[in-house]
């Protein structure tokens, strides 16, 4: 699914606000299905995120254009993409906002990490093309489990 825009919730159960552009094939398929899968990316995959995020899926087959590798999803018909850190298959639990906003709330049941990549460089847009790559990680004390 092609998002920009995306905001954790809640812990328990996992839920993640997502903002999907009114025009986006990702928009309509959304709303048909009501479940999707999350891709996270790592810095290495900048290309194909550009260029899948600047097309439609509805007039191409963004797999094999961008040589990414479909995986079966364990809880929902979407797919993951092997090439990515991370994939989180999610169901629509929440649609209020979604005609004033375009705002899903989404519930993750089901979430995949690829163990080889270790401390990924993982890429969050920020708008107009600008990338960040998570870098350094601190720890600090917490009273929190």
């Amino acid at each position: 699914m092609t998002m920009s825009w995306h905001t954790m919730m809640e812990f328990e159960p996992p839920l993640v606000g997502c903002v999907i552009s009114g025009r986006n094939f990702s928009f309509d398929a959304l709303r048909k299905t009501k479940e999707c899968v999350l891709n996270i990316p790592s810095a290495e995959l900048a290309k194909q995120v550009v260029g899948v995020g600047n097309c439609s899926g509805s007039r191409m087959d963004k797999f094999r254009k961008f040589k990414l590798t479909p995986l079966p999803a364990s809880q929902v018909a979407a797919p993951l993409i092997a090439e990515c850190y991370a994939n989180l298959e999610c169901r629509v639990v929440d649609t209020r906002m979604v005609n004033k906003y375009n705002f899903f709330v989404l519930e993750v049941i089901q979430a995949w990490i690829d163990p080889t990549q270790k401390n990924p460089r993982t890429l969050h847009h920020q708008g107009k093309g600008v990338f960040m790559v998570a870098g350094e990680t601190i720890k600090l004390p917490s009273r929190m489990a």
